[in-house]
């Protein structure tokens, strides 16, 4: 399999495919469409992933086609969970890692969360903060084998599992 990993520039037509192929996989994983509620950022990609220095979003294409993005961004949320655990300043959060089915279990989610881990110890981050889905099969195993511990486990209707790694 020839790919590579690159950085989303800003450029509008890559930044809509990015979109397209991300949409698309929202509607085979999840089965649903854009919900503005939960995908602003997709639709702010530049605003939030491209533009902000300490901020990436990364695809792997093989040729023209995208087939995994990965995206890393300042922690912003501020869970009332964790109220104060995390900052901006020291924590960065993962977003949007997503690999076609026809490439899975070929390690190119992991070889993402090593570029994005590298990208998050350059600009500063000590740690990484991301939620995952109990639903997700594959999503628990795979994240504990990058060295991510639970911190919570919500019983929530989306079985959210908020998760941390000490990077620094």
């Amino acid at each position: 399999m020839g790919y590579v990993i690159k950085e989303v520039m800003d450029d509008d037509s890559e930044i809509c495919d990015v979109k397209e192929f991300l949409y698309d996989q929202i509607k085979k994983e999840y089965g649903i469409g854009p919900t503005p509620e939960f995908h602003y950022d997709i639709e702010g990609i530049k605003e939030y992933y491209v533009l902000p220095k300490c901020n990436n979003f990364f695809m792997v294409c093989e040729g023209d086609k995208i087939i995994a993005t990965a995206a890393i961004r300042a922690y912003d949320k501020d869970y009332d969970l964790f109220k104060g655990q995390y900052t901006k300043e020291d924590t960065a959060s993962i977003w949007r890692l997503m690999v076609d089915k026809d490439y899975r279990r070929h390690g190119l989610a992991r070889e993402l969360v090593n570029v994005m881990e590298e990208f998050a110890k350059d600009v500063g981050y000590s740690k990484i903060y991301l939620h995952t889905h109990r639903y997700l099969d594959a999503a628990l195993p795979f994240w504990k084998s990058m060295g991510y511990t639970i911190t919570i486990e919500e019983d929530d209707y989306d079985e959210t599992t908020h998760m941390i790694k000490e990077i620094a």
